[in-house]
């Protein structure tokens, strides 16, 4: 077990597990002895759909190669492993679908060690209870949490701070897998528990969770490196192509952020009112002033998603510059149309049309209302109750779409040019959130831990 001393060295080998790196610097970072190997390995930022089906939206095979380098040389070396949001979104089956692929490198490489899973599923019961007793509350211009939405939630999971982690440590676990968690509390934990600063060390695992991302060139499948200090820490790259500056690291210290100067976490809130960055050689930075205010209640941000539907997409361009400039009109007719076909089936559901070249990023908040291009690309995006409508609802949008009689068009017929055979394209599930509430806790019992040597 590490023991408190002047300085603890984090390597950081990725910015999301899956999303690989160079062998040279990782080994480079391992080349420095560092006290502790961790690694984010999710994010909401993909959208609800992982949470709500189970699944990991980085890849396997990924997954197993960066894991594959990291229990090496943690479990060879004798350095903790810590990784957080197993699996994309953390909640049971992508814990477990991560503590599979683990078992299996372990088994390949003769690989012997005590694992903690750490899990950060809720029980519905407990929300409920906190939702009579005023526990929970809504995020900015979300509205109160009720019982029939978490009824209909699925896979709700919490996001756990550096306290469970800490008590998986004190298990004398080596290698910690653990479920939806703060991006910075993989990194932050175990030097906050020896006695770092928990402000500096909560600051550095903010920088670290997305590794070279907050280097110049930034990227976010190349290792970097950070050594704490009683005082201060310092960001180092690991590959020769990168150097952190003031500006890079000050960058990213405002990355996803609603505030400048706070962020928010389990139990408190970062104050970067007073951080000092100071370029050192070699590419390196030295950060001062990072503080840790702790709140007076402690809360833990839920997410949960429920399924609303079935979608079904086509994608199909048009090069026709009399279609592009009455874009607006035909898609509006062709919308009137399709409910008219399908009004006497009594199929209903959503149909969007996202019209790239245009405002297919933006929508109805695109500023430049008077673009133009030479051709645009057009996403048909039904959602319906079941497939089967979503399917049909698709079917007649793009025909109709494909076959309309717009004022000034040459052609007789062919609108829409496919890049794919078949055309329409089956999505499955469509899942919305719920849930991205703060629930007041007062305790950590809800984060269950299971140890198993391996």
């Amino acid at each position: 077990m590490i023991t408190k001393k002047d300085s603890f060295k984090i390597l950081s080998p990725t910015a999301i597990l899956g999303y690989g790196f160079p062998l040279e610097s990782f080994m480079n970072g391992i080349n420095e002895e560092p006290d502790l190997i961790a690694v984010d390995a999710g994010s909401v930022d993909p959208g609800p759909y992982y949470l709500g089906s189970g699944k990991s939206f980085t890849d396997r095979t990924g997954v197993k190669r960066d894991l594959r380098y990291i229990l090496k040389e943690g479990v060879k070396n004798g350095i903790p492993v810590v990784i957080g949001t197993c699996g994309g979104s953390g909640a049971k089956p992508h814990l477990t679908w991560c503590k599979e692929i683990v078992q299996e490198i372990a088994k390949e490489k003769g690989l012997s060690f005590k694992m903690g899973l750490i899990f950060a599923d809720v029980d519905k019961k407990d929300i409920i209870s906190s939702i009579k007793d005023n526990k929970i509350e809504p995020l900015s211009h979300l509205p109160s949490l009720t019982e029939e939405t978490v009824n209909e939630s699925i896979n709700i999971v919490a996001q756990m701070g550096v306290e469970p982690i800490i008590n998986a440590i004190n298990k004398q676990c080596e290698v910690i897998l653990a479920g939806r968690a703060y991006d910075p509390s993989v990194f932050a934990a175990l030097p906050i528990h020896l006695g770092f600063d928990p402000g500096l060390s909560l600051h550095l695992g903010k920088i670290l969770e997305c590794a070279a991302i907050a280097a110049e060139p930034g990227s976010g499948t190349d290792s970097v490196f950070g050594i704490l200090k009683t005082d201060s820490f310092i960001l180092k790259p690991l590959n020769n192509e990168r150097r952190f500056t003031k500006e890079s690291t000050a960058a990213h210290s405002l990355y996803e952020k609603s505030d400048p100067y706070s962020l928010p976490g389990p139990g408190g809130s970062l104050d970067l009112r007073n951080v000092d960055f100071t370029e050192l050689p070699d590419g390196q930075v030295k950060v001062e002033g990072s503080k840790f205010i702790r709140s007076s209640k402690y809360y833990v941000k839920l997410e949960g998603v429920k399924c609303v539907g079935y979608r079904t997409i086509s994608i199909a361009g048009s090069h026709d510059p009399i279609m592009i400039n009455n874009i607006d009109s035909i898609i509006r007719n062709v919308k009137d149309r399709v409910r008219d076909i399908l009004k006497s089936e009594n199929i209903d559901g959503d149909i969007f049309f996202h019209i790239y070249g245009k405002n297919g990023v933006m929508g109805d908040i695109e500023p430049d209302k008077e673009a133009s291009t030479h051709e645009i690309g057009i996403l048909i995006d039904v959602v319906s109750s079941s497939q089967e409508q979503a399917n049909t609802i698709c079917s007649i949008s793009r025909s109709t779409l494909l076959h309309f009689g717009y004022p000034g068009r040459i052609s007789t017929a062919g609108n829409l040019a496919f890049p794919f055979s078949p055309s329409d394209i089956k999505m499955g599930e469509v899942f919305e959130f719920s849930m991205y509430h703060l629930m007041e806790i007062d305790n950590q019992d809800m984060f269950k831990l299971r140890i198993i040597d391996i």
